[in-house]
Formats: structure tokens, C-alpha cells, sequence
């Protein structure tokens, strides 16, 4: 019995995306065309294999069967694709990048740009999520690589710290901040605030900066975009405690004010693969931009030791080098200036460039 690959692919979209029309759209292909996959695959098979339930499609038991088989296939066609582009030195195929949204906004595009101008061959797909999300899709070989909030765990996984990213406390810009300097967690405590969802990584980060100050904060809204928070921050709505480089561009056009953190406070971008992945040419690639990042995005190193020992819930020895590192990388950063003057200006002082 000799089926067509073209015809399994098909198979595969349908089960993944549970709809013809979305399988058609994925593959370029008419929805009649994908029907017509479907009905040779059956002929040629015997048996079905999809059924609908409502407007959804799901794999019958012996559509799962095959599906179990060909992807092993397919993997083993992507492999021997990838050695023969790794002989040929070519930079191509596909690489599956996973990160948050604010990297995904304000980190990588400049980055994943280059990349797709020097390698026209190498498809880009990227894929945005909740570290541990992301994390557990690294792990089931859903992706290649992931950019993330650290920490994450996982027993397949290679986790490597690469960035410190500043947290900041951000306002409207009329927004009146207690005395000069940086704002401690009992001082934030004291405003309303617009935080991110609960289940992500970065509140983990902020919520444990409130408590180790001792402090409850008063949270009246949670959201999972920071694109959203910075809206309604402007608005005036509260405050928030936000990536630098996720607001570094409303700071200097004066849409929000910006405070330092005291005790300054980071997340940490690792990234993640599998342990037992090849690195493909593709890989490499994206590896080798990644070094350039920490230029001209406001972002630091991880020190090399931040990697090397496991990290203890309430070990603070390691967050409290990197917080130290984070002062001063706020307080070295060039001179935007924040509407008003005074604290406002001194706080844009210290944004990230």
C-alpha cells in the first residue's frame, strides 16, 4: 500500500488545527483540495480516519495510528534535508523560536530581521506564550528553541541564563512618586496597581519582590499583555512594575514616567532546548545573533555563574548579585529626558537605551 505524502501531510494539518478550512489555509491549498486529499487517503487506507464532531474534525484511532508513524517519518525526512543543507553549508529550513510577548515586541525583531535578510532561505515561525508554556513546548520537541523568563524547569532541558533585564516601577506622566530616588516595595505598595496574569514567570518575579519587602501590594487589575498595562497606566489608572526595555520608548516621549526599583530588581532571559536536540546550521545562526543582543537593547550578560548551580527557592544570593548588576546598569544608561523635570527627569535619566 503506498500512500502519499502529500496526502498525509494533509491528514496532519486537519488533526492540528481540527478544521479543513484552517488545514487548507496552512498548506495553500483549496478547501476542496483538502477534502479531496482526504478521500483518496481514506480510499487508499480502508478506513476512515477523521470524524467530525460538530465543526471540529479528530483523528479516529487509525488516523491516529498513522499520524504516530508518519511523524517519525517526516522527522527523519527533516533530518536527512538538514545534513544534506549542513554539507552544502547552507543556512535554510525551519527554525521554531518560542518567547514572551514583550521579547517578542521589544527585543527580537531587529534580530530575527537580520536574520531573514542573510539566510532568505531559513523560515522564521515564532510562537508566543507563558514561559512555562513555552518551556513544556521546547520539551515536547513542539519547538526548536526558546527565549524566556527564567527560572524554568524541565528534566530534557538545557537551560542557559543570557540576559538581565531591569524591572522598573512605571506611571502615568503626571504620576507624583514619593521622594527622589528609587522606590522601594512598602512605597509601590501604597499605589494601585496593574500587574501581569497570574501563571507567568514575571509575576512569580514581582510577587516575590513585594514579599521579600514585606509588603502586600494593592493589585487591582492583571492582565496578560504589557501592552494593555502600559495603556492603562497612561490612562491613569495605576502603576505598574514592567521590563525596562518594554517601556523605554513611552519614557522618552513622555506617555510614562519611570522609577528605579531599591532593592533593583531583574529577570533573567534564558534560553532552552532540548538536551539530546542536534544543533542544526539554523540553530547556529540564531545562537551566533544572540550574542550581538546585549548591544544597544538596554540589556546585560548574565554573569557565567548564574548558570553553574542549581538556584534554591529562598537562595537570594544569585538574584541579589544580578540586582546589584541591574543598579548599575540602570545607572549607567545615556541621558532621554521624561516631561516635568525634576524626579520625572531623573528617573528617564536611567532608562535603558
Amino acid at each position: 500500500m503506498d500512500l502519499n505524502p502529500a496526502h498525509v501531510r494533509t491528514l496532519r494539518e486537519i488533526a492540528h488545527h481540527g478544521s479543513f478550512s484552517r488545514a487548507a489555509e496552512s498548506l495553500h491549498l483549496s478547501q476542496p483540495a483538502v477534502s479531496l486529499h482526504m478521500r483518496q487517503l481514506e480510499s487508499r487506507c480502508g478506513t476512515a480516519l477523521l470524524e467530525r464532531v460538530g465543526k471540529r474534525a479528530f483523528p479516529t484511532p487509525a488516523g491516529a495510528v498513522l499520524l504516530e508513524h508518519a511523524g517519525r517519518a517526516f522527522a527523519e525526512l527533516e533530518a536527512a534535508q538538514e545534513a544534506l543543507r549542513q554539507l552544502r553549508g547552507v543556512v535554510a529550513g525551519r527554525l521554531r523560536l518560542g518567547t514572551g510577548a514583550t521579547a517578542s515586541i521589544h527585543l527580537l525583531p531587529p534580530l530575527l530581521g537580520r536574520m531573514r535578510a542573510r539566510y532568505p532561505e531559513l523560515e522564521l515561525i515564532v510562537v508566543t506564550g507563558n514561559a512555562p508554556e513555552i518551556a513544556a513546548a521546547v520539551s515536547a520537541n513542539e519547538l526548536d528553541v526558546a527565549l524566556v523568563t527564567l527560572p524554568v524547569t524541565g528534566r530534557q532541558l538545557q537551560v542557559t541564563p543570557l540576559l538581565l533585564d531591569p524591572l522598573v516601577a512605571v506611571g502615568p506622566p503626571s504620576q507624583a512618586w514619593p521622594g527622589r530616588g528609587a522606590l522601594t516595595a512598602a512605597e509601590l505598595a501604597r499605589h494601585p496597581l496593574i500587574v501581569y496574569e497570574r501563571g507567568g514567570t514575571i509575576r512569580r518575579v514581582i510577587d516575590g519582590w513585594f514579599r521579600r519587602g514585606g509588603v502586600r501590594p494593592r493589585i487591582v487589575m492583571e492582565l496578560g499583555n504589557e501592552e494593555a498595562i502600559k495603556k492603562l497606566v497612561g490612562a491613569g489608572l495605576g502603576v505598574s512594575v514592567s521590563p525596562a526595555m518594554a517601556v523605554r520608548d513611552e519614557v522618552r516621549s513622555g506617555a510614562l514616567s519611570m522609577r528605579p526599583l531599591s532593592p533593583a530588581l531583574v529577570r533573567r532571559l534564558g534560553l532552552v532546548r532540548r538536551r539530546d536536540k542536534p544543533e542544526t546550521p539554523a540553530l547556529r545562526a540564531f545562537l551566533a545573533a544572540l550574542e550581538g543582543l546585549p548591544r544597544g537593547s538596554g540589556l546585560a550578560r548574565c554573569s557565567p555563574s548564574s548558570g553553574s548551580r542549581s538556584r534554591r527557592r529562598g537562595d537570594r544570593s544569585d538574584d541579589e548579585r544580578e540586582a546589584r548588576r541591574a543598579e548599575r546598569i540602570n545607572g549607567s544608561r545615556g541621558k532621554a529626558r521624561s516631561p516635568g523635570g525634576g524626579a520625572a527627569g531623573r528617573a528617564a535619566r536611567r532608562a535603558p537605551r
